[in-house]
């Protein structure tokens, strides 16, 4: 089980922005802005590139879930930044889908 679905279990605590039957998003314990929240599908796909035509909802789901929480958060003016790590060299570090929205700050392009 991922500390994702631990997290959407209840099984450890975390600052959920918003939740519905499919998808949590919750403030990341090791924020790189003001505003970073983790936006989780609650089924695993373990990373982007595993993605299956079955997922095509999930996955637009997921996208349309990190427009509530930059509202919710006040993004939507200033504007916001939405990544998806897939794979080691990306930077991934849990194998369990996860978009990340940052803001309340300037940021740098190219990123890394």
């Amino acid at each position: 089980m991922t500390v994702f679905q631990k997290i959407a279990t209840g099984e450890i605590p975390a600052n959920i922005v918003w939740e519905d039957d499919e998808v949590i998003a919750f403030h990341d314990v090791d924020p790189k802005a003001p505003v970073h929240v983790l936006v989780v599908p609650k089924r695993v796909i373990p990373r982007l590139s595993e993605a299956q035509q079955a997922d095509q909802a999930l996955l637009g789901k997921l996208l349309l879930a990190t427009q509530r929480v930059a509202e919710k958060l006040e993004l939507l003016t200033s504007g916001y930044r939405v990544v998806i790590n897939s794979g080691a060299d990306a930077g991934e570090s849990v194998s369990h889908l996860h978009l990340h929205v940052l803001g309340k700050r300037r940021l740098g392009w190219p990123p890394g």
